[in-house]
């Protein structure tokens, strides 16, 4: 296994697979001696029958939730574990770190064996069909043929429909949680800026940086950008309105410094973030979600390209608010799964927080997965 780079950021709960060497790329080249993160919960039963997959958005890594090796509160705390939607009393659950994350997956700040050093912008051009296949050898190399359901959120709705569709039979069903079958427009546009954000800063250099020379303002901007489409404006609205910041907090030595607190708010969201991403992954990865398309398998036809897809059972959730991916794209996941022959079913949600919400609102979102998984038989 490659060592960890300083720009690496791994749970301490993390287990490894070690993918297949060489591990072929869709669009040009092959890792060696590559691996993905991954972490668990509840038991495998003697069948092999219960397993609940979940593949993750751009920056999550695989610590879900916490348990026995990581005892630590997960990003999905509130809706996996004993008792919870995703409930590990009676499924065995897999949570998977992207491929080309800095969270534990080979990625670009990972220590290329064939040199010795990070591979930066030589890391081979990354597809969210790379990251479906790289987590289908996790749940092969866990002894599982058949996933009970596999769950997608944000980024993780694409690699969950590139995996059923590159790996056909892989899953009973399908949990599509604000995802989509392809990027729009809009989505596309915001993240061109975020890397033009990065790419701009003459630290980027390249994708040549370090501790002491590091793209801090252009990560910031990403993030800031970011940040602003995962919630809605109702959401802002609400939060801060035009509520200023007191003087004590204000910036006097700057004149276009900051002044309210949704300002404040995003600059401190920020900063939290900047140092724990590494800028080269942020990049690769938001370009897979660009290239993403499940109608170039079905002459143009992203309805075709999901009908080819064979899953018994679908949900496909999403927040009205969303802004990133409209809850049309949801609309259209479940459409497109129940020409195939699913029974696929759509949920909207009249959530105030955006793209967000599947992380917030657990009001709403948890008792649409747990009916769903309960139903699953």
């Amino acid at each position: 296994m490659s060592p960890a780079h300083p720009h690496e950021f791994i749970p301490p709960g993390s287990r490894f697979h070690a993918l297949p060497s060489p591990f072929p790329m869709k669009r040009g080249g092959a890792l060696h001696g590559a691996r993905v993160a991954y972490e668990t919960w509840g038991t495998l039963n003697a069948a092999r029958d219960n397993a609940v997959l979940i593949v993750t958005g751009l920056s999550p890594d695989a610590h879900a939730a916490s348990n026995a090796d990581d005892p630590a509160p997960g990003w999905w705390e509130p809706m996996l574990g004993p008792g919870r939607p995703i409930d590990s009393d009676r499924w065995f659950v897999v949570c998977v770190n992207s491929l080309g994350s800095c969270k534990g997956s080979t990625g670009p700040a990972s220590i290329d064996p064939a040199t010795g050093e990070s591979y930066r912008l030589s890391f081979p051009e990354l597809s969210i069909e790379d990251i479906a296949d790289a987590a289908a050898a996790v749940v092969r190399g866990l002894g599982i043929e058949r996933l009970a359901c596999a769950v997608g959120n944000s980024m993780g709705g694409m690699t969950a429909l590139a995996l059923l569709q590159r790996h056909p039979g892989i899953a009973r069903a399908h949990v599509n949680i604000s995802g989509s079958a392809r990027a729009l427009p809009f989505s596309i546009a915001v993240r061109s800026l975020q890397r033009e954000a990065i790419r701009l800063d003459p630290n980027w250099n390249d994708g040549d940086y370090d501790d002491a020379t590091y793209p801090e303002s252009g990560m910031r901007i990403a993030r800031k950008l970011g940040v602003i489409t995962y919630r809605s404006a109702l959401e802002w609205d609400g939060r801060f309105g035009r509520v200023r910041l007191d003087e004590s907090a204000a910036d006097d030595e700057d004149p276009f410094g900051l002044e309210f607190q949704v300002e404040s708010y995003l600059e401190g969201h920020a900063r939290r973030f900047v140092r724990r991403y590494d800028p080269n992954c942020y990049l690769y990865l938001s370009r897979s979600m660009d290239w993403f398309d499940l109608a170039e398998h079905a002459g143009g036809d992203v309805l075709a390209g999901l009908a080819s897809i064979r899953v018994e059972r679908a949900l496909a959730i999403g927040a009205s608010t969303d802004i990133l991916f409209p809850v049309q794209q949801q609309q259209e996941v479940a459409e497109g799964l129940a020409r195939g022959g699913a029974q696929a079913e759509f949920v909207g949600m009249d959530s105030p927080q955006g793209h967000d919400a599947f992380l917030v609102d657990f009001e709403r979102f948890g008792p649409a997965v747990r009916d769903f998984l309960d139903r699953l038989g």
